[in-house]
């Protein structure tokens, strides 16, 4: 298919506000943005028929490649049922055997009630106010704060962005926010009386928008811990860390702790549809079995897609088909062997990996970190383009999160295009 980039490019620029964009820089006259028409594997193609490799999995979201033919053909079946009916009142097939196949992989937990929503952020949103309602009916209406970490994302509506602890995205929108406490270790924990707070959450393993940060060992079964001493809700955000990222399905269950709320979200339908999941225990679902005042008022329209659960389907019997975790196991060893002999350039200042997600975080020769106003992260991240890999940055932080499908040929690839495009941009810094 032929496509008109020059004019689609203008059509864009003038009606398209695109998210974390400053759209000063996109609709100038010199920015030419990438149209991306099209997608095979870990690969993606643009309207000029210029091949890049996937990166960031589209935001973290793509897990087994696009175009993968199981996902296409549960995708095009439902369409020919049913593309979408209501879940307010009514349930449909797709959405029960997914419920029970999440449920049923995560054995060892206490987890057996799924409620779905849309994206990662309306999936916290859900934990945090089925937090603060199950607490007012269980005769504890004090406890209606939370505890979230500094440097924390959890999303961007209200609720969500509450949580956050990133000064840039959360601070304008303070006065609208639920009340919490901010702490930047599990230390802090031993001065916080727990008999106000409903929940606590964390991204587990790792921090993805602070710069990939990683937990030390153990902070799970520490946070575990301190909430079931002060009776205080759990949350774990896994909507970056979900469906194989680390090595697991879940970062979770690296040290077996789980929690009482679970979101799920980007790599949740493979990275086809927009679909979200959060898990809770009978022991919540138990308080909200009252008269209809304590019903949980809080739904979209699109809860529980027929679309969606079909593809979330599709992605999990890929997983168990194609043994993608067992797979995935050498592609983790040969991600961390190529990032070490990264660690050797004198722009790298550390390198931060969890399983299969990598964080390359640059600075100055003598240590010293970039001006943030030069956006060096950003321009190696367009430097990358030009040797066939697209990602995006955070900060001065080039974040590598690649499909599980990919080759090793393709791990070099990767790796070589962000080698060069750092020597590129900073050989003078």
């Amino acid at each position: 298919m032929t496509y008109d980039t020059e004019t689609l490019i203008q059509l864009d620029k003038a009606y398209v506000w695109h998210p974390f964009t400053q759209m000063r820089d996109w609709i100038a006259p010199g920015h030419q943005p990438i149209v991306l028409v099209a997608g095979n594997g870990a690969w993606l193609e643009d309207s000029l028929g210029r091949r890049y490799l996937d990166g960031n999995s589209s935001i973290w979201t793509n897990i087994h490649g696009h175009g993968h033919p199981t996902l296409n053909r549960a995708i095009r079946a439902q369409l020919d049922r049913v593309a979408h009916t209501s879940f307010l009142g009514f349930t449909n097939p797709n959405a029960v055997e997914l419920a029970t196949r999440l449920v049923g992989v995560l054995p060892g937990s206490s987890l057996t009630k799924v409620f779905f929503s849309d994206d990662g952020s309306t999936a916290i949103e859900v934990a945090i106010k089925m937090a603060v309602q199950y607490f007012l009916q269980s005769g504890h209406p004090r406890k209606m704060g939370f505890i979230s970490f500094e440097n924390a994302y959890h999303g961007d509506t209200l609720g969500a962005s509450s949580l956050g602890g990133i000064s840039l995205f959360h601070d304008r929108f303070k006065l609208h926010q639920f009340p919490v406490t901010r702490i930047g270790s599990v230390e802090s924990l031993a001065v916080i009386d727990g008999s106000e707070i409903s929940g606590l959450v964390i991204e587990p393993m790792i921090q993805g928008a602070a710069g990939m940060r990683l937990w030390p060992v153990g902070t799970l079964k520490t946070l575990r811990q301190w909430c079931d001493d002060h009776g205080v809700l759990l949350i774990f955000d896994e909507v970056m860390t979900g469906f194989g990222r680390t090595g697991k399905y879940f970062a979770c269950q690296h040290d077996e702790v789980y929690p009482d709320f679970l979101a799920l979200a980007k790599g949740l339908t493979g990275g086809y549809l927009p679909l979200a999941a959060t898990l809770t225990t009978d022991r919540v679902f138990s308080g909200f079995l009252g008269s209809s005042l304590e019903t949980f008022f809080y739904g979209h329209s699109y809860c529980g897609n027929a679309l969606g659960c079909a593809a979330a389907l599709a992605n999990l019997a890929v997983f168990e088909e194609e043994r993608v975790l067992e797979k995935l196991q050498p592609k983790i060893e040969h991600l961390a062997q190529r990032l070490h002999a990264l660690q050797g350039l004198a722009n790298v200042r550390e390198i931060r990996r969890a399983g299969f997600i990598a964080g390359i975080e640059v600075a100055r020769r003598d240590g010293h970190s970039f001006d943030s106003l030069d956006r060096v992260g950003a321009q190696i991240c367009f430097a990358a383009r030009r040797h066939s890999l697209l990602t995006r940055p955070i900060g001065d932080v080039i974040v590598l999160m690649l499909p599980l499908c990919v080759t090793f040929e393709e791990i070099d690839t990767a790796i070589g295009a962000i080698e060069m495009a750092i020597i590129e941009v900073c050989h003078r810094s």
